[in-house]
């Protein structure tokens, strides 16, 4: 009896699973320019009216798990600049090629019009963050996504994580420190396959914990160390919370003391009205981020994060001021960062962030996050040897320097308060995304997730075949 039970059972559930994978529909296709065929990076595809969506990888392509209850509905692929393209999902043609044409408003039709509105690119900024309270959600909500961590030299991958998380925020007016929650709810990860050899994170990690570093060698300092040591540094450099609750957090973290887009974000940036395009039918402003007079810092405990010079792109609505998409860089400016990060990371471009949001009932959500910086994990000999050590047969600069890519994609939205409650109730809300859990294939035969470019396909490949990334 008890062996007919068990064996009913894993029928049901093998029953369950085959129903959940046939219930719904998987597209893919690719979005290029009309007049030139170059792909289009980041462009929006996304149901009608949900908050199912994905964007397109690098070489213009994308992938789209759809519910079935879906299959009626109108899917919706835009890209800022570009006219948009609707079309019932049922009807879609699987592995088609979608062109955009290009949609650019008059710049000169706008600014003239008679009406009391900013026309220089700082003053829409700044009326820009004045309308956030009215922008950004004003509620508690729950957000779902998926998240991709990729570790690399200049030459290949050492380690790739991907997560699926749950956001919680209790509302733009809230403080972020203690108002958002970041929980990892599943995770699939390679092996580590990172060299450890970094002293100079050992060095700070003890410093950290309130000990002496004084002088330390390779032949000092046990693997064992060193290993916590980088543990530490992961948590600090590329922990969810940092980025979350931190200043990189632009819009979101706007009210808080210091804040990078705040109350003086003229002192350390300018921003200059470039041109006026149109996105999903909208007027929407173009607008360049530029350095001010003051260098940017990030006042990131036990990390010189500070020096910095900005640019990039913003991107607001000309109806509401709703800010879409920020495209935000800070290189090394100063000649003390400029000395540090050529040194330690090989490079000038420190943090790299882009943030898009995805407009739901009236309100300006997070929907997908990138963000690259370098990283201290392999850094070989910085001693005064280090030119002779660089000169050695078989030393590749290449395999030196480590930096670090987080995408986030944000797809359901929740809001009901008694789901919030039972969620809030039932999490650990653990925002660990190194530790270990178990692999639930099942979880992710479902779970939408980013397309891989094709250098990307080629790099997770090689790492898969030194570290599985469905066996840790």
């Amino acid at each position: 009896m008890k062996h007919f039970k068990l064996k009913h059972l894993v029928s049901v559930i093998v029953m369950f699973i085959t129903a959940t994978a046939f219930s719904q529909s998987n597209l893919n296709g690719k979005v290029a320019d009309f007049l030139t065929f170059q792909p289009i990076e980041s462009a929006s595809v996304y149901i009608k009216n949900t908050t199912i969506g994905t964007i397109s990888n690098s070489d213009g392509n994308f992938a789209l798990k759809v519910p079935k209850e879906h299959l009626n509905d109108t899917l919706v692929i835009s890209s800022i600049g570009y006219k948009s393209y609707n079309v019932v999902i049922e009807s879609f043609e699987n592995g088609s090629d979608i062109f955009l044409e290009e949609d650019v408003a008059s710049l000169d039709e706008v600014v003239i019009v008679a009406d009391p509105r900013p026309t220089t690119g700082n003053g829409i900024v700044q009326k820009a963050i004045e309308r956030l309270p009215a922008n950004l959600p004003e509620q508690a909500y729950l957000q779902k996504g998926f998240l991709r961590h990729k570790e690399r030299n200049k030459k290949e991958y050492k380690w790739l994580i991907e997560s699926a998380i749950t956001l919680y925020d209790s509302s733009y007016a809230a403080g972020a420190k203690d108002f958002i929650k970041i929980n990892v709810d599943e995770t699939r990860k390679s092996y580590d396959l990172r060299d450890i050899d970094s002293l100079f994170t050992y060095s700070a990690y003890l410093k950290s914990i309130g000990s002496n570093a004084g002088n330390v060698s390779l032949n000092s300092v046990k693997k064992s160390a060193l290993i916590n040591a980088i543990k530490w540094n992961d948590s600090r450099v590329n922990g969810l919370e940092n980025l979350f609750k931190g200043k990189l957090n632009l819009l979101r973290n706007s009210n808080a003391t210091g804040a990078l887009l705040g109350k003086n974000m003229l002192e350390k940036h300018q921003f200059n009205l470039d041109t006026i395009l149109v996105d999903n039918g909208r007027k929407i402003y173009k607008i360049e981020i530029t350095k001010g007079k003051d260098f940017v810092g990030l006042n990131t405990p036990n990390i010189y994060n500070e020096g910095f010079a900005p640019k990039g792109w913003i991107y607001i609505y000309y109806d509401n001021y709703a800010i879409k998409r920020v495209e935000y860089e800070l290189t090394a400016a100063s000649d003390v960062q400029k000395r540090r990060s050529k040194s330690l990371f090989d490079t000038q471009t420190m943090h790299k962030l882009t943030m898009t949001y995805m407009e739901y009932n009236d309100k300006m959500y997070p929907n997908y996050i990138y963000y690259e910086t370098p990283k201290l994990v392999n850094t070989g000999d910085r001693s005064t040897n280090r030119v002779k050590t660089e000169a050695e047969p078989g030393f590749d600069k290449g395999e030196q320097y480590y930096y670090t890519v987080q995408e986030i994609l944000f797809t359901d939205i929740i809001q009901e308060t008694e789901l919030i409650k039972e969620e809030l109730q039932q999490n650990d809300w653990s925002a660990d995304i190194f530790s270990s859990k178990p692999y639930n294939e099942t979880f992710w035969k479902t779970y939408n997730v980013l397309l891989e470019s094709e250098e990307e396909e080629k790099l997770i490949l090689d790492l898969s075949k030194r570290a599985s990334l469905y066996k840790n």
